[in-house]
């Protein structure tokens, strides 16, 4: 068995929504992705149990091989989502990588024993309860730079200043350490995982954006 060719533009995965299927669709790449099932005698071998070795295929099934536009945070994020050989955590449970950096960094992507995606650093921080989660966020990002009137960086203690009572999560971005807050015609993402994860309060960043016009909550 050969790795598996999938077409090189992707089918978005059922379940997203409307916006994060565009954006898959027309701002993602299908590459060659790895067919993990061609590892799992040797891996259970090694000691790793077939849970997790499902978890992970589970995961390469439905995003291996997917290329899309860099995150606004994360030095871009997984420059391909594309998942490996499970490692036991030292918090007990297991992990997978989630795909490799763009660049060399101080900590790698994964999804971890919860099913949520993060970045493992000085700890193990979620970003998002699920790879879901993280690719609805990426979609989200686009639709804001795409229709917001102005976009406003905010960093550090600053962060912590923003009053959020006039907005509303974002449900399908599935935040964790990081959220995305809704209101009348404005976005904000919250990135603290950079700040959690490397214990550097000076990473801590938000982006607003303001001028979007009528809140659509699924997108387009």
């Amino acid at each position: 068995m050969a790795d598996r060719p999938v077409a090189p533009v992707p089918t978005a995965p059922a379940g997203l929504s409307r916006r994060a299927q565009w954006f898959i669709e027309t701002a993602g790449i299908r590459v060659r992705r790895h067919d993990l099932r061609l590892h799992h005698d040797a891996w259970i071998e090694h000691g790793v149990p077939a849970a997790e070795i499902e978890r992970a295929t589970a995961f390469q099934d439905r995003w291996g091989g997917l290329a899309l536009p860099p995150s606004a945070f994360y030095e871009g994020g997984p420059r391909i989502l594309d998942a490996d050989c499970p490692e036991e955590t030292p918090g007990g449970g297991w992990s997978f990588p989630a795909g490799d950096c763009r660049a060399s960094m101080a900590y790698s992507f994964e999804i971890g024993p919860d099913g949520a995606f993060g970045i493992n650093a000085h700890r193990w921080t979620p970003l998002h309860a699920s790879a879901d989660g993280w690719v609805e966020s990426l979609a989200l990002a686009a639709h804001a730079r795409r229709l917001a009137a102005t976009v406003t960086r905010v960093t550090r203690e600053d962060v912590d200043t923003l009053d959020l009572r006039a907005f509303d999560p974002v449900p399908e971005v599935e935040g964790a350490t990081d959220s995305w807050w809704r209101g009348k015609d404005s976005l904000i993402a919250v990135y603290r995982g950079e700040a959690v994860g490397l214990d550097a309060p000076q990473c801590l960043e938000a982006h607003i954006y303001e001028g979007l016009g009528e809140w659509s909550p699924h997108g387009g």
